[in-house]
């Protein structure tokens, strides 16, 4: 294992220092901090500068608003921060608003027994500036503005939290009115952030694929960034309302509250501040090594993102979450000189840092050859990414963040790994496939396989069949875990060999799954299958094929409405080998219903309404079968959709429904 390992680790490439490297060289940075201490010393809102090259548009926020409104409650609050910083639910009912603006995010979350009930939550203070920022005309006018533009949102302390839920708000509506369409040029840079939310709002932008969007620069010794990681109960409020208010020019001319939180801050003991940090940010790491649940009364917060840790020496990037707290709690648990930096220094060094990161860097581009014994290049990466962040080769630290830097490498190449496992697996259930394709075929040309399932036909065959279609399940909400964990790589959801697995798998199993809520009467207890029995992994398989048609390929949303399934760009020269709508059985069983109801209403309007839902499902269908893009099992004798035919058309040789129908 230690030699594969080995193997492993020659054969890699260390990216963390080079892409701390590449970020800290350009000029991204140091233009996103002066938008920082624009809007900072702007106080309200926002402020916007466009870029003339290549014409993107910097938005800087302001957190000092933030800092005003809590600082009452800070002085009030004798310093706690259990309120202010209290992580508020995005989806409850407490803010209908905000589930609203952020409805991907909370549409994302999983079911309650895979999150472990968890719902998506951000920091209150935040929420509660942002939302009051968001119903200003002057942001709504922003929104529109940068539409179709590369955004570059930033801010520095709490600015830089409003910022992040002012990304994720532009991705949110931009995901909403084109779903399909691919993430818009947007990345949200923070300087000095304290962490925004929860463990399921880092799993609901994993999910959503919005990790890259987010870059967090950190400097090593930072409290703010850190603070969160302390329970509600035990954060200073007056550190991180102080630190921001710190960067405000014009905060000499303020009395009151703001006076008293800036004095508070000055006279804490910056030694038991940073070993309450140390406390809780080390607890945190330590969970996540010893894969332990989290304790009660622990820190809700958790990183998601990128994180640029840096320090005078260079930066250094994570884009794992789990990596990211190690690193954290490595860097400012590695102080080479106690005392040399205070809270308020390490808190506004970043303007110097962006300035003076670049001119470090060049000045060693130097190969150091013969000092040591020769080292893997991937060693010598690991290095360079330790000291660009900061942490000394011989603190205690080194060796810990050293192997965390390795396991973050090797979780970015898993994705990968992993993926082609899932291909071989993928071959492995394909007799699964073939055997109800031969049931299928067995029945096309009596009843279908559609109404064969749902009478239990052939109990041996049927037997087999269901254990498959149990199986194929089984397998494919497996895939769907591990994508919402972020265990496959970012576009496995646009790859052709998986899109078209899935919708041939959807095609071919799901009438079977509706079949089955059919013959237990779950259509009578539960309600419809559409609404109240589709698997959430056919409605996930939906949108892949979906935005494969939208990017080129062949398919459209066969649910979201009867037309969009009749549609097609070419005609066809034989029945399909499966139907296209994979709810179509569905339909038919409504209409049957439906059929059924209207021969005994006798309330006119009622049954007027049911004759025009009738009438448009015929049409539909009769397009489909036109088009040639059903199933010869369609079509078959005995099949529900044959008996619906015959049904309807009885019902409509009734006068008073021949007259109804003449109306439309």
């Amino acid at each position: 294992m230690d030699d594969a390992a080995g193997e492993e680790e020659a054969s890699m490439f260390e990216t963390s220092h080079v892409l701390g490297a590449l970020l800290a060289s350009s000029p991204l940075l140091a233009r996103a901090w002066d938008r920082c201490t624009a809007a900072t010393a702007a106080a309200p809102g926002f402020v916007v500068h466009g870029e003339e090259d290549g014409g993107k548009v910097y938005v800087g926020f302001s957190g000092v608003q933030a800092a005003l409104s809590a600082a009452g409650a800070a002085v009030a609050g004798g310093g706690g921060g259990a309120d202010v910083f209290a992580p508020v639910g995005l989806g409850g009912g407490r803010d209908a608003a905000a589930g609203r603006m952020f409805a991907p995010l909370v549409a994302a979350e999983p079911d309650p027994a895979a999150a472990a009930g968890e719902p998506v939550a951000v920091q209150a203070l935040a929420l509660q500036c942002f939302l009051k920022l968001c119903s200003s005309p002057d942001f709504q006018m922003l929104l529109n503005e940068i539409r179709g533009k590369a955004v570059v949102f930033t801010g520095h302390s709490l600015g830089g939290a409003i910022a992040a839920l002012a990304a994720l708000h532009y991705l949110c509506i931009s995901s909403s009115s084109s779903p399909w369409a691919p993430v818009p040029p947007v990345l949200c840079v923070t300087f000095g952030s304290p962490l925004l939310g929860n463990e399921a709002l880092s799993r609901a932008i994993l999910r959503e694929r919005w990790g890259g969007n987010f870059c967090h620069v950190v400097s090593q010794h930072d409290v703010v960034p850190r603070l969160l990681f302390c329970p509600p109960d035990a954060v200073p409020t007056h550190i991180i309302v102080g630190m921001q208010l710190h960067q405000w020019p014009t905060r000499t001319h303020q009395t009151g509250a703001v006076t008293t939180v800036t004095m508070r801050m000055a006279d804490t003991d910056k030694d038991a501040l940073r070993q309450l940090i140390q406390l809780h940010v080390g607890a945190v790491a330590m969970e996540q090594k010893l894969a332990a649940p989290e304790t009660t009364g622990r820190s809700p917060y958790r990183p998601f993102g990128t994180y640029v840790l840096c320090s005078p020496e260079g930066a250094a990037c994570v884009d794992s979450a789990t990596a990211a707290v190690q690193m954290l709690y490595a860097t400012f648990a590695s102080r080479s000189s106690p005392g040399a930096e205070s809270p308020e220094a390490a808190h506004s060094c970043y303007g110097e840092l962006v300035l003076k990161m670049p001119q470090h860097l060049l000045l060693k581009r130097r190969l150091r050859v013969g000092d040591t014994p020769a080292t893997p290049n991937y060693d010598d990466g690991v290095s360079l990414a330790l000291e660009a962040s900061g942490i000394d080769a011989m603190a205690m630290e080194a060796s810990t963040a050293r192997q965390w830097l390795k396991t973050s490498k090797r979780a970015g190449r898993r994705p990968s790994l992993n993926c082609a496992r899932l291909a071989t697996q993928l071959g492995r259930i394909t007799p699964c496939r073939a055997q109800i394709e031969w049931y299928k075929a067995l029945f096309d040309a009596e009843m279908g396989y559609y109404d064969a399932f749902k009478q239990r036909r052939s109990p041996r065959k049927y037997s087999k069949v269901n254990f498959n279609r149990i199986k194929l399940g089984q397998f494919w909400d497996r895939v769907l875990t591990m994508l919402d964990a972020g265990q496959l790589p970012h576009d496995f959801h646009r790859r052709a060999k998986w899109v078209n697995a899935a919708r041939f798998y959807q095609l071919l199993v799901e009438p079977l799954d509706i079949a089955d809520y059919h013959h237990h009467g779950h259509h009578r207890t539960s309600g419809s299958y559409m609404t109240h029995g589709r698997e959430r992994r056919y409605e996930l398989f939906d949108r892949w094929w979906q935005e494969k048609a939208c990017t080129g390929g062949a398919g459209g949303d066969v649910t979201s409405s009867m037309s969009a399934a009749s549609a097609s760009s070419r005609r066809r020269s034989k029945y399909a080998g499966l139907t296209q709508d994979p709810c179509f059985w569905a339909r038919v069983e409504e209409a049957r219903e439906q059929t059924e109801s209207a021969r005994g209403e006798r309330d006119v309007g009622e049954l007027a309404m049911k004759l025009e839902e009738l009438q448009e499902f015929e049409c539909y269908s009769r397009e489909l079968v036109a088009s040639k893009e059903v199933s010869v099992d369609v079509l078959a004798p005995q099949s529900s959709y044959t008996l619906w035919v015959e049904e309807w058309n009885q019902l409509k040789l009734r006068d008073e429904v021949r007259t109804m129908l003449l109306r439309f």
